[in-house]
């Protein structure tokens, strides 16, 4: 099976448990390995590093310096998929992300996304699970961002109309054109449409 920057990465620090690792060498030799695999240079391995911190299986000693300890992992992976549903989700999505269709074949990283976030509810079963390149996994992160900057703008433009100030009105709805031409966020309704934009007298 194809080996994603992360299973570099963790393998790497595998081979090293309990040892405080510069990202430097880890991310050197990720790079050895991807090129010798790929032919090509892994992209932002060191972001990989960072991520596989934040997903809890690396603990972050100091700024550059990581750790990975057998034991805390074995906790924190209790609270995701387990290696055997993210298998699953892969294997039913044919290890491809489902926007794009990339995957390792392509020398991208693929990963088990939640379809609805453990913090809204959702469960660690393959039904709420989905294949996500990188790239789009890091562009859902970004929506729950873009929905508090629609509903910010939102406020904005509903304390401006109450106020008549069509300046701000007018920029409020080339704001929200914009959500709507990249589709982006189209379950918040937006509060007007073009064709009602004030018009200065």
């Amino acid at each position: 099976m194809a080996k994603s920057i992360s299973d570099l990465i963790l393998e790497y620090f595998h081979k090293h448990p309990n040892e405080d690792l510069q990202h430097g060498p880890v991310v050197d030799w990720v790079e050895e390995q991807y090129l010798k695999l790929y032919k090509q240079k892994p992209r932002d391995p060191w972001r990989a590093i960072r991520k596989l911190h934040q997903e809890g299986k690396l603990i972050k000693v100091k700024k550059g310096v990581y750790r990975y300890e057998p034991s805390y992992v074995h906790n924190v992976e209790l609270l995701d998929f387990s290696p055997e549903t993210k298998e699953g989700i892969f294997k039913r999505d044919n290890y491809q992300c489902v926007v794009c269709g990339r995957g390792p074949k392509n020398g991208i990283e693929i990963c088990a996304d939640h379809i609805r976030p453990k913090d809204k509810g959702g469960d660690n079963s393959i039904d709420n699970g989905q294949t996500l390149c990188m790239e789009h996994n890091l562009l859902k992160k970004n929506y729950s961002q873009t929905e508090a900057g629609k509903r910010y703008f939102i406020r904005l433009y509903e304390r401006a109309t109450s106020v008549g100030d069509v300046r701000m009105v007018n920029f409020c709805n080339c704001v929200f054109e914009c959500y709507d031409r990249h589709e982006i966020n189209g379950h918040i309704l937006r509060p007007n449409n073009k064709d009602k934009t004030l018009r200065r007298k």
